[in-house]
């Protein structure tokens, strides 16, 4: 089937709404829903409808397989891929997470002006860029023992800020108190460990950051002080996940699905689309490894907020405290969730896949912190290297449209070897000097992979979940220095 072909099978349902039909590919058991704007359409590549219709095949889906506006190609389920299943009748994919689970967000408020930050920025972020390990296979100032490694996988940013790094309320700050309690490190293999003992407190590489921004725009003034954020103000975000931890868990877990769905009778379209029933051993197996990868993923990402307050408190000569340096909220990519959800005017237990995806959850539902409940969680937007970034809250219909779920960025539109030979590291770096971002890496060529013109255009991308009310604009924020690997 030609872009062409796929393309004229789709139809629109309503502004920013696509669907994709159950007779575009044999199989489907439920149609496709793809949440963009027609610009966003007419980019579209054709492999992501066919995998949005490949997940469609998969037993006990649930209402539609989706795709979020920052969609593209991936492993199994498209990045930017949601599907929910039965609970007792459904499956279980380890390619509906990803390799990097909970490869997450989460911003740090500050009452700092941008004024007072831009002249030091360069000893900033030279200072940031020492303190928090970043590239590929980079290994932490922080040691831990066997037995921290299974706190942290059982306890994820609780084991963190018990160990001294951080504060409670960073814990009443983040999804789910930063942490699952189905994980299980019994279930996490011995390569697994090896591999994410010594990255706690790093960042990674590819499209992780750490992220100096001012925020230049409130959307809505009410929202914005509910969060702790004013005009003008410095934030930070951190984006990165469960480093070696996760990824090895994803690979080990593959070949167990993989026999798992010869098993059980499973018919895959593609065998990245690997799974087991929910309910089988196997399907409760991985659940219980990819809990412990997301709270090792939480761990991580507290253990960093703590090295960044301290950067803050060294180069500012104040407490961190003082700086108002408090966690906003922290959001998980790549996971599945067990979670309640109104299907045919009744309420059901089902496992919400969100690759490349955020909860969006609104005013009033109980799974949002206390401090949050009356606005809606935030959903944590970040732009590419160089572009806007922005913080939005749940909206009204994403429980409705989505299971309450959001896009998680811009979403890539080129590959990184094409960007490798499309764009120099140097002339990317000057660029952004140019604009007055200052940016460190650990080598060039990680600043052509992640040029901001491989990426959708952010604003774009989240002015879709505005325009469906899926989630609202509250602030945009945009980058004076950034850390990547």
């Amino acid at each position: 089937m030609t872009q062409q072909q796929a393309k004229e099978l789709v139809r629109k349902v309503e502004e920013n709404i696509f669907e994709v039909p159950t007779d575009f590919q044999e199989g489907m058991r439920v149609p496709g829903r793809i949440f963009v704007s027609d610009k966003l359409m007419n980019d579209l590549e054709v492999n992501t409808l066919r995998q949005v219709a490949n997940v469609a095949t998969l037993p006990g889906i649930q209402k539609y397989s989706m795709a979020m506006p920052d969609a593209h190609f991936g492993y199994g389920f498209p990045i930017g891929g949601v599907a929910a299943f039965d609970a007792h009748e459904g499956i279980i994919s380890p390619g509906g997470v990803g390799f990097d689970i909970n490869c997450g967000v989460r911003v740090i408020r500050t009452d700092m002006e941008a004024g007072e930050v831009r002249p030091h920025i360069k000893e900033l972020m030279d200072e940031l860029f020492k303190a928090v390990p970043s590239g590929v296979g980079s290994k932490s100032r922080l040691r831990v023992s066997g037995s921290e490694l299974d706190d942290a996988f059982n306890h994820g940013a609780r084991w963190a800020v018990e160990s001294g790094y951080g504060v409670e309320a960073d814990i009443e700050h983040c999804e789910d108190g930063g942490f699952m309690d189905a994980a299980d490190p019994l279930k996490v293999g011995e390569k697994a460990r090896k591999r994410g003992k010594p990255q706690f407190g790093t960042l990674g590489s590819g499209n992780h950051f750490l992220e100096v921004q001012e925020v230049d725009k409130i959307y809505d003034p009410e929202i914005a002080k509910a969060y702790g954020i004013r005009e003008g103000t410095i934030t930070i975000m951190i984006h990165c996940g469960s480093r070696g931890a996760g990824h090895q868990i994803c690979t080990d877990y593959l070949r167990v699905m993989e026999q798992a769905s010869r098993k059980y009778g499973i018919d895959l379209p593609d065998k990245q689309l690997a799974c087991a029933p929910a309910d089988s051993r196997e399907g409760q197996d991985y659940f219980k490894a990819m809990a412990a990868g997301a709270n090792y993923a939480w761990a991580n990402r507290q253990v960093i907020t703590h090295w960044v307050r301290e950067t803050f408190e060294r180069v500012f000569g104040r407490d961190a405290d003082e700086l108002g340096m408090d966690l906003v909220y922290d959001v998980a990519h790549n996971v599945a969730k067990l979670e309640e959800h109104e299907i045919d005017g009744e309420k059901k237990p089902v496992i919400v896949h969100r690759k490349g995806a955020t909860r969006a959850f609104p005013a009033g539902h109980p799974d949002v912190p206390p401090a949050y409940r009356s606005v809606g969680q935030p959903v944590l937007i970040p732009g590419s290297m160089g572009t806007p970034s922005y913080i939005l809250h749940g909206g009204e219909r994403a429980m409705e449209l989505t299971f309450g779920s959001a896009c998680h960025g811009a979403g890539r539109v080129m590959g990184r070897g094409e960007a490798k030979r499309k764009f120099r590291g140097e002339v990317i770096e000057k660029q952004l000097a140019d604009k007055g971002i200052t940016v460190k890496a650990t080598h060039p060529s990680m600043l052509a992979e992640e040029a901001p013109e491989v990426y959708k255009s952010s604003s774009e991308v989240v002015n879709v979940v505005h325009g469906l009310n899926i989630a609202r604009k509250v602030v945009r924020v945009k980058p004076i220095g950034v850390a990547k690997g």
